[in-house]
């Protein structure tokens, strides 16, 4: 008896433990919203960021270290997610046929962004009270009825709570941006997300990147595995379309424990004209502060709907810096009537609620006071209505996390009315037997749901529409001085081959520092008529603008490479148009063809002139000698030289490309014969008249045309082998002058050209060569010395002939040879006629020059 007595007060301490210690938590915790009912929804928010001074992060700046004061920022709009469930709760209780007449309750909590109180409120639902023990129960009413819970607002919120429900297997319905990564991040049972379709999201922003020619694009995003993700998905399809990212910034959260390099992080926002931040308003409320008070201002900022910057600090800041951003939010239906309960709403309409003190106070600037750690509003507006208040604090539209919490209530609601139907037998509404569920029974109606987890890809996938829609608002300030998100489009993807990008230009505002579409890209844009040059070391956005190589242009800008001009065209000066070529030829309007022809009909008349005089003269010593009739010859073929150079003049054809220089070949052949045959007269007369020579000057006669018709017939014959062979043909030249097609005459076979010249050289060369010898004869009869100079004449023409000829282009080329045959023709002419006309007028004695000019 004795030792029961003296343990008796340890049995009763065992006894009461639980009681004990569930009313010394009691003592010193912040309860949260509790509302009775058959089932209970627990709910975790976040209607405040703080950040205590235990947890300032360090910031460097300016090369030196300083720490940011206690940030404390209440986000009023935040209430309204609170607000969604109380209005679906509202609406399931009132329709008695969703729970068999059954009521559903809830239990809220406001966990800020804090992982550990996260974490703590969550076992909170579990024990009934906050701060709670593991594994008590303080009240059974409270938590036996536990069926849900909704929580939390981001990714590392959301995975905290689910450490903690995923252990008593409580389905856990996240309202945080979808994250495909959060069933890997826990190994335990992951909670329930709404998906969503990301690549629906990535094509709609390179869309609307491409829409605006934003080449040169930053990106920032949350530094998880959320983040990851998006980079390397974002950055692939950048990299298809074309686009370049500038900088990729990883940026801790807000409760973050590391430092960021603030100067490195400004230097790249600043060089950067467009910056796509991908996450919520938890990830980059840090940057959003740092970006208002140290940033620069000018970036259009392009965002999704889980980040919205009305935050109730320093409005004006904050709206010269995001002002006329753009920001891409999944298109959804308005709840039917949310704007009339949220114009209801007031906080004499819930007493209960702990949460609507705070946010009526800082709304409406009610004074307060505190009692028992909860704000008690006195003075304050009586009938105060949400639907006043300014933008940047409260928001009258549908938000997408208060929808998400609306859908995810009626998700819950239906999975107990499914389960509930299983036990329901006939029309017996025993609420004995429609007792609450074990939590853990709605897995299988949940995943039935339009809910997915994220380690279950298929359930994902299986619930995205065919085609998603996504609404593009624009940040602008409206006329009464507040700030709004317009809607200025919207974008339909169906496929990544159908999809559809509307905008409306006239609706959108870029902000106080641009007055129309700012530009955005490493370099600038290459004019026309210059190509880009890769840069070495960096990105394909950035290069060098080089001028188009000749022959090519560039007519758009930005061109990779540049384009050839057809062969019939060529580029302008500025080598951003293609221009067609003008033919030219040597025609008779040229000038220089002009002079040309002229100066062929005037030689011929010339020559025309000297054969008539020597005709007159024909019973002369003087046009006797060395065979009158070689002397005809050779005029008459001169004369026909002059006239063959009129072949080479006019636009070319078929007949006078073969025409010209057969004509010229065998003209010239003759005319060069005649001369070798009068060379042989002078080396074999002399010979003829020296006593005891047998050669007759009949004989000489007779050889002399031997020797014109056999120089003559062999050159006509290499002249056929070339027309038989390859002759010369109509051709044309797009090459050798810039912006000119030439006409001229392909010469065919070359080798027979040569032949050609070749064969007249060898002529020329031999009459040179004997009449050289002979040139010591006796003057009175010796045309040697004629010949001779003759000869050096021709020879010297074609000679130099050769290169200029090669090295001439076009009409310059058929000039050349016109000239080259003028130019011959007459110096034959001259040396060998002129001086015998001197003697026939001026020096002759038994003529007369009057008899000559009757």
């Amino acid at each position: 008896m004795k030792l029961l007595i003296a343990f008796s007060p340890l049995i009763v301490l065992i006894f009461f433990q639980e009681q004990i210690s569930c009313f010394y938590l009691a003592k010193s915790a912040s309860s949260g919203y509790y509302q009775d009912g058959d089932f209970v929804i627990g709910g975790l928010f976040s209607l405040r960021m703080t950040l205590g001074g235990h947890l300032k992060p360090k910031i460097l700046f300016k090369d030196k270290t300083d720490t940011l004061d206690v940030v404390h920022v209440d986000l009023t709009r935040h209430y309204q997610h609170i607000l969604a469930i109380v209005f679906a709760i509202e609406n399931i209780n009132k329709d008695p046929h969703i729970l068999f007449n059954m009521s559903l309750g809830f239990y809220l909590f406001n966990v800020n962004f804090i992982e550990t109180k996260a974490m703590e409120s969550s076992m909170g639902l579990l024990s009934g009270e906050s701060p709670p023990i593991p594994n008590y129960t303080c009240r059974p009413e409270k938590t036996d009825k536990l069926v849900a819970v909704i929580g939390g607002i981001s990714t590392s919120i959301s995975t905290q709570i689910s450490r903690v429900l995923s252990l008593y297997n409580i389905p856990q319905i996240s309202y945080a941006p979808f994250d495909q990564s959060l069933g890997t991040s826990v190994q335990l049972q992951s909670p329930y997300q709404f998906p969503v379709h990301n690549v629906a999201l990535y094509q709609g922003i390179i869309q609307l990147l491409l829409y605006f020619t934003w080449v040169w694009v930053g990106l920032v995003v949350p530094d998880d595995m959320r983040g990851e993700l998006f980079l390397r998905d974002i950055t692939e399809e950048m990299t298809n379309h074309g686009l370049c990212v500038a900088f990729a910034e990883k940026v801790t959260e807000f409760s973050a424990t590391k430092s960021v390099n603030l100067k490195h992080f400004m230097e790249r926002v600043t060089l950067t004209g467009v910056i796509v931040a991908f996450g919520d308003t938890h990830d980059f409320l840090i940057s959003v502060y740092l970006s208002i008070y140290y940033a620069p201002f000018g970036n259009i900022w392009i965002t999704t709907s889980d980040w919205y910057i009305t935050l109730p600090i320093e409005q004006n800041r904050v709206y010269r810096h995001f002002g006329g951003g753009l920001l891409f939010s999944f298109h959804m239906d308005e709840i039917l009537g949310f704007k009339d309960f949220l114009r209801s709403v007031q906080p004499r309409k819930y007493p209960h609620d702990i949460f609507i003190q705070d946010v009526w106070s800082i709304l409406f600037e009610c004074p307060y006071f505190d009692k028992d750690g909860v704000r008690e509003l006195s003075q304050c507006e009586p009938n105060g209505s949400l639907s006043t208040r300014p933008l940047h604090a409260w928001d009258m539209n549908t938000s997408p996390s208060s929808y998400k919490v609306h859908a995810a209530v009626y998700a819950i609601a239906q999975a107990l009315h499914e389960e509930l139907s299983l036990r329901v037998e006939g029309d017996s509404l025993d609420k004995s037997v429609l007792r609450p569920p074990l939590p853990w029974k709605l897995h299988p109606f949940l995943q039935n749901s339009q809910l997915g987890r994220s380690s279950n890809e298929k359930n994902v996938v299986n619930k995205e529409v065919s085609a998603t829609k996504l609404d593009i608002f624009n940040y602008q300030s409206l006329q009464s001085g507040t700030k709004a998100q317009v809607k200025v489009g919207e974008f339909v993807f169906e496929s990544h081959s159908v999809q559809h990008l509307s905008l409306n230009d006239k609706l959108i505002t870029w902000g106080e520092h641009h007055n129309q579409s700012p530009l955005s890209a490493c370099s600038q844009s290459c004019p026309l008529g210059f190509r880009k040059t890769s840069v070495e070391g960096k990105p394909f956005c950035c290069f060098d603008c080089a001028p188009c190589p000749d022959g090519e242009i560039a007519n758009e800008t930005d061109m990779d490479q540049c384009i050839k001009c057809p062969e019939d065209q060529y580029p302008n000066k500025q080598r951003n148009q293609c221009l067609p070529k003008i033919m030219v030829f040597l025609s008779h309007e040229d000038t220089l063809g002009a002079v040309l022809v002229s100066l062929a009909i005037s030689l011929s008349a010339f020559s025309a002139m000297i054969l008539g005089l020597f005709v007159c003269y024909r019973d002369t010593s003087i046009v006797r000698a060395n065979n009158r009739n070689l002397s005809y010859l050779l005029l008459i073929s001169l004369m026909f030289c002059f006239f063959c150079s009129l072949i080479f003049i006019g636009q070319p054809s078929t007949v006078t490309c073969v025409l010209r220089q057969m004509i010229f070949g065998v003209v010239f052949s003759v005319a060069v014969s005649a001369i070798l045959a009068k060379t042989f007269i002078v080396v074999v007369a002399f010979k003829a008249i020296k006593p005891g020579s047998r050669l007759q000057m009949w004989m000489v006669m007779r050889l002399s045309n031997v020797i014109v018709c056999c120089g003559s017939i062999i050159q006509v014959c290499i002249c056929a082998v070339w027309l038989g062979t390859y002759p010369p043909f109509p051709d044309v030249d797009m090459h050798s002058e810039f912006g000119h097609i030439i006409l001229c005459c392909n010469e065919g076979s070359t080798l027979a050209f040569y032949c050609v010249l070749g064969y007249l050289g060898f002529l020329a060369s031999l009459s040179l060569l004997i009449a050289f010898l002979v040139r010591r004869l006796p003057d009175s009869f010796n045309e040697a010395k004629t010949i001779t100079f003759s000869m050096l004449v021709f020879c010297s023409v074609w000679i130099s002939f050769i290169p200029t000829y090669l090295s001439s282009t076009g009409k310059t080329m058929v000039a050349v040879e016109i000239f080259s045959i003028l130019a011959s023709s007459a110096g034959l002419l001259g040396c060998m006629f002129l001086p015998k006309c001197y003697v026939i007028l001026l020096r002759s004695a038994d003529l007369s020059r009057k008899k000559f000019f009757k």
